[in-house]
């Protein structure tokens, strides 16, 4: 951690975020990972007890008025613990409270995100279709318009917390003939009547956080339950790529960092050849590169935390989270798998955490948008960044900067 990123503000919240960590069981952390535990109820109703989710919003509303660097900081601190720890504390009250404090009234606030935060209740984000995963506004799901009520149909599926939650975001198509853009609403859906969980998926990693799929068969949603307006989804949209894309980036740091510690005491104990095997530079390396890659992936998350608290444009900051999503993942997932090679066949055993680590941040490149998207978005908003920088009248030449610059007849460009 780079505590000298944090205010004291945020270094006191974090010593109570390790004491939520250390208060987890070990049997918890197992029992997870083999299923015995579907859904970690206790785990998010102790967090709540201790007003340790949500930081970010209003005390009004029950959190506590923090910054996106104090977040990244608690969504760090959680991972440690498991990926999927961090998963279920995120989805309910960064993601779908994000939503409502945003973009919802004050009523579905106060029955939603104050009870949520209090971990009295549970909520998931429904995005992902059978038939769709990044092509998101291509979504089947419709609310069709019954006067009173939206009547609500349609499929999702690797939703975290299908088995467990009580209530679920879910975006469903509300205009047949419109642009996509302009085609989506954003409900709130309280488990009951026509919501089923139908399929609860036996996943690599990241295992007790209830991931199924959701069916919804004829469902009534009260008018009052539209999140933002109604054809109005991708402005609640926009706003969520945000803690979800960042919020990613910051745990994927936290589950990362038990597989170098383990795999740097390991090599530090365990000899070969006369010496301690860290001796060894084929072994040492390995952990250089694997300290390298956390600390410049939390210096990025933490930097893209600032931008995003100091107010900076919408689509920079959708560059930023997204370079970050897809570098912090990708760094990661090499920082485990190097921890693995340094403790060569007892660390692909259950001997260590390591291989569940690694099974657990298969996942990390994949949800939230797979970062394939997340190199599409990165392209395009350089470009035009790119290209309007270089329109301003003071902007510099940069191509001029070199020995022949003049030869005009080699510069072909079609």
């Amino acid at each position: 951690m780079f505590d000298h990123l944090l205010s004291k503000e945020a270094l006191a919240f974090r010593e109570e975020i390790q004491d939520l960590v250390r208060w987890v069981p070990r049997k918890m952390i197992l029992e997870m990972d083999q299923e015995k535990i579907t859904f970690p109820k206790e785990f998010l109703h102790e967090a709540g007890r201790r007003n340790l989710m949500g930081c970010r919003y209003p005390k009004k509303w029950g959190g506590r008025e923090m910054d996106w660097v104090t977040t990244c900081m608690a969504m760090e601190e959680v991972g440690t613990l498991g990926y999927i720890f961090a998963c279920v504390f995120g989805v309910g009250a960064e993601l779908v409270c994000d939503a409502i404090v945003l973009h919802g009234t004050d009523a579905q606030k106060e029955k939603y995100v104050r009870p949520l935060l209090r971990g009295e209740i549970f909520a998931a984000e429904c995005l992902t279709e059978p038939r769709g995963g990044s092509d998101f506004f291509g979504t089947s799901t419709t609310a069709e318009d019954k006067g009173d009520y939206f009547l609500l149909n349609g499929q999702k599926r690797f939703i975290v917390g299908a088995e467990g939650a009580d209530f679920f975001l879910v975006y469903a198509r509300t205009a047949a003939d419109a642009p996509s853009h302009q085609a989506l609403t954003c409900f709130v859906v309280d488990r009951g009547p026509g919501v089923e969980t139908h399929y609860r998926y036996g996943l690599m990693g990241c295992r007790g956080g209830g991931a199924g799929r959701l069916v919804f068969r004829d469902v009534k949603v009260p008018k009052e339950n539209v999140v933002g307006r109604l054809n109005g989804a991708y402005a609640v949209f926009n706003t969520m790529m945000i803690p979800e894309r960042l919020g990613t980036a910051a745990m994927t740091l936290g589950a990362a960092r038990p597989a170098l510690a383990v795999a740097t005491r390991y090599s530090a104990r365990r000899k070969a050849f006369g010496q301690p095997i860290n001796q060894f530079q084929g072994v040492s390396f390995q952990v250089a590169e694997a300290v390298m890659l956390l600390d410049a992936g939390r210096a990025m998350a933490y930097a893209t935390a600032r931008a995003v608290d100091s107010g900076v444009e919408m689509r920079q900051v959708r560059r930023l989270v997204s370079q970050t999503k897809k570098f912090v993942t990708e760094s990661c997932q090499k920082v485990a798998r190097n921890a693995m090679q340094v403790m060569g066949g007892i660390g692909y055993t259950n001997v260590f955490p390591v291989e569940r680590i690694v099974r657990d941040l298969g996942l990390a490149s994949i949800w939230t948008g797979t970062n394939e998207i997340m190199a599409a978005i990165i392209a395009s908003e350089w470009y035009r960044e790119y290209l309007e920088a270089s329109r301003r009248p003071d902007a510099r030449e940069w191509e001029g900067d070199a020995q022949e610059a003049d030869a005009a007849d080699e510069k072909i460009y079609e």
